[in-house]
């Protein structure tokens, strides 16, 4: 049976820089195609309001398969959209009833400043991950792969937590705008695997006290984090960062 197009209407905030006062305008996207994705519905209309003269609506977006983090907004009041598990790019319009009104907003934290409509600065989340420095390596013998033993258990909760994308939604989805699930997933994939005990220490308190410089707000276990995050990313990384921080700081 072949699929009717629908009508769907959006709601987007617009904004014009950092320092503009923006607000919400509302846009009309006629003849959208159910097997559309979120972005390429955006797209539509940006063709549209070029067509007009008019600004199109910013926002990031790359690889739009679900694997980069570029993407990124909150629609009807849910970071990434109505989906679990899934980017704003694998939202598909068949989601969306024909003729409703769709809320689209950027990311909202302290942290994350907007710089244009749907588009923030997440520079925050790269300056905390250069605080976790480097592993160690010994360079005059390159030893086996399989010489370290690591236990299946530990390897694959280090890949789980490897799986973040860095895209913010649980900083959008915090009441406290905190980025303690990034920070844990980033600390925990390495504090998991024995490569990085020489620097485990030092990445967890460096990490940590640049998370807390950047202006993110502090944990008090919601859970949104998440319940919104695209890898599905347990809030276990969160315990673990705080183990690793009590063991490095006295």
């Amino acid at each position: 049976m072949e699929k009717k197009n629908i009508t769907i209407k959006v709601k987007v905030w617009r904004q014009a820089d950092a320092a503009s006062k923006g607000k919400f305008e509302i846009y009309t996207v006629n003849d959208v195609n159910p097997d559309m994705s979120f972005l390429e519905m955006l797209d539509e209309l940006n063709e549209d309001l070029i067509k007009k003269d008019e600004i199109p609506i910013e926002f990031d977006n790359d690889c739009r398969e679900g694997i980069c983090g570029m993407c990124g907004f909150v629609v009807n009041g849910t970071a990434h959209g109505p989906k679990s598990g899934t980017t704003t790019c694998d939202i598909r319009m068949r989601l969306f009833k024909d003729g409703s009104t769709i809320l689209i907003e950027p990311w909202r934290a302290k942290a994350f400043p907007v710089i244009k409509d749907l588009v923030v600065d997440r520079s925050s989340f790269d300056r905390i991950q250069s605080k976790g420095g480097f592993i160690s390596v010994r360079t005059n013998g390159v030893p086996d792969a399989a010489a370290i033993l690591v236990p299946k258990e530990n390897a694959d909760k280090a890949m789980d937590m490897a799986a973040c994308i860095g895209c913010g939604a649980c900083v959008a989805s915090c009441p406290n705008a905190s980025a303690a699930l990034f920070t844990g997933a980033k600390i925990s994939q390495y504090a998991l695997l024995p490569q990085g005990q020489p620097e485990a220490k030092r990445r967890a308190a460096r990490m940590v006290e640049q998370m807390d410089l950047e202006g993110f707000g502090a944990c008090s276990n919601h859970g949104e984090c998440e319940a919104v995050c695209p890898k599905e990313i347990s809030i276990s990384a969160i315990a673990r960062m705080r183990r690793e921080y009590i063991k490095a700081v006295p």
